[in-house]
Formats: C-alpha cells, structure tokens, sequence
C-alpha cells in the first residue's frame, strides 16, 4: 500500500498470509500476526538488511477479559531497530484454549525472561523455550496473578524447597 512503512510493507510481501490487521500510528505502528510463523516473522525482521529489528524491547501477555475481545489473550512483541531507527509493536491473539506459541529465544536470547515472565503471569506457554518455568512466582504458586479472573486474595504460601536436580 502507498505511503506504509518499509516493515509492513516487507511484512505484508514476505508473509501477507500471516497478516491479520495492521495499526498505524505514527511512531506506534503494530502488526497482528497469525501465531504460526511467529519465528520466522521474528527471525524475518532481525536479519533482513532494510530492517534490522535486533533489540528486542519487550514481549507482554494480555488479557482482555474484561473487555470482552476474542481471544482472550494476545502477546506483544516490541521491536525496535537500532540500526534504522524505527519500531514496531507485533500482535499474536491466542485463545484462551490454547494459549502456546512457539519461543523466540532462537532469534533473540533476551526472549527468554520475558517469555518466562509471560508464561508464569499468564499460562502463555511457549514451546521450544530452553526452560519455561516460573521467575516471579514461587514452585508452588497456583494461577497466573496477571489474568483477570485470578483472586488476589488467595494466600500462595511456598512451604518446600525447589530443587532443580529433580526437575
């Protein structure tokens, strides 16, 4: 399309199928994505040579329960170029059902706290991730605090000792 930033342009070129809604604000532009290609987009955007995207900034987990939208949750990627500075947000609805898509931890090392973080705030599960386990909450905590349906009046108390020999 005339006048779209060279990414969503690439995007749309390289994987128009995976494509699902395009956002744009300047200097906010996002990308909703299919889940399943999500590695190859990612991998896409680091190494092709317009583009550059090798700062990973973030990856967050939403839940939009209390506002009705299907699905239910939906990661974000937050790039950012530092070569070309530009940035761009992609989005991955995923449904409550089946809440999993695969890691980007090959593409960018630094994924590999926020996806933790994601999976142990949310349920988002990540396969191929090198040790999805908890990082904010305790080995016994039950739930995902940052969902909406979560009580947070519910004591999570840590009574044993994790080892990692056993696991």
């Amino acid at each position: 399309m005339d006048g779209e930033p060279i990414t969503i342009r690439k995007l749309r070129e390289r994987f128009g199928g995976e494509v699902l809604d395009v956002q744009r604000r300047p200097g906010d532009d996002a990308v909703t994505l299919k889940r399943g290609r999500i590695p190859d987009i990612a991998r896409f955007l680091r190494d092709d040579p317009e583009l550059r995207y090798g700062y990973l900034m973030d990856i967050c987990g939403v839940d939009y329960l209390d506002l009705e939208i299907q699905p239910r949750f939906a990661v974000i990627y937050h790039l950012y170029s530092l070569e070309h500075g530009h940035r761009i947000r992609l989005k991955v609805p995923l449904d409550e059902t089946d809440a999993e898509l695969d890691s980007v931890v090959p593409v960018w090392d630094g994924a590999n706290w926020f996806e933790r973080e994601a999976f142990d705030m949310f349920g988002i599960k990540f396969r191929g991730h090198p040790f999805l386990r908890r990082i904010l909450t305790h080995h016994q905590f039950v739930g995902h605090p940052l969902r909406k349906d979560y009580d947070h009046g519910k004591r999570q108390l840590c009574t044993e000792v994790w080892d990692l020999e056993f696991e």
